[in-house]
């Protein structure tokens, strides 16, 4: 009973996240991608938000996240074990409908590549330099969690070829950004003030080569497209 009901859950979330990027909102400049709204169903986005990890207290990120490997938080298989929510989306998200969704919407492929989900939470002082994700990412999406006013204008920075900035994604509560990481996705964070604790999950796609297996979901087992029988 236990299985049939999380799978059940698992298909629920997909399903939610199928009608969210259906209704998405494509843009072209400065490359492709796609703003969300209602990402994920108004419980699951709060439990994300309330989940018991305190923000780590670090201090300069010289621009990227990998700065402080030992303070960041993946729904690791031990982190699904604690929290239901994290299993959930994680599970949703191995879920072959969705993964199969995505790459028909963006044309990513990810048949092979291994999910990783990274819980973050940044404070006053963090930013991040433009950067592509190109090379070992085959697909990134993020969501954003904070649920205070101020959050809309925290969303990720876009940028041209040659670091001018030219917009903003969304930062508002269970809003989203995808793209498929190419030569011209820069994105970052530059420096802002927050003015409470900037929360997001990002979600990746990666190579089976990937190295850190501590930060997938599921470090032994691949995403498998779902194929539809002809009819």
């Amino acid at each position: 009973m236990g299985i049939e009901i999380r799978i059940r859950q698992d298909e629920l979330l997909s399903n939610f996240l199928s009608d969210s990027l259906e209704r998405a909102r494509e843009e072209g400049a400065p490359f492709r991608h796609w703003l969300l709204d209602d990402v994920l169903p108004p419980a699951t986005a709060h439990a994300v938000a309330d989940l018991p990890f305190e923000a780590p207290k670090i201090g300069d990120t010289l621009g990227k996240r990998e700065t402080h490997n030992a303070a960041r938080q993946f729904f690791s298989p031990d982190v699904r074990r604690q929290h239901l929510v994290c299993e959930e989306i994680a599970e949703a998200f191995q879920h072959p409908a969705t993964v199969h969704m995505l790459e028909r919407k963006t044309g990513a492929n990810l048949g092979g590549s291994y999910l990783r989900i990274e819980y973050c939470q940044d404070t006053e002082g963090f930013w991040l330099e433009p950067h592509t994700d190109i090379g070992a990412k085959r697909f990134t999406m993020l969501i954003y969690l904070s649920d205070t006013p101020d959050a809309e204008g925290w969303g990720t920075d876009l940028y041209d070829g040659e670091g001018k900035h030219l917009g903003s994604a969304p930062g508002g509560f269970d809003k989203g950004l995808i793209f498929v990481p190419g030569t011209d996705t820069w994105h970052g964070v530059h420096p802002r003030r927050f003015s409470g604790v900037r929360k997001s999950l990002i979600i990746n796609y990666v190579i089976p080569e990937w190295r850190s297996r501590h930060e997938l979901a599921f470090p032994d087992q691949p995403v498998m497209i779902e194929v539809k029988p002809e009819s």
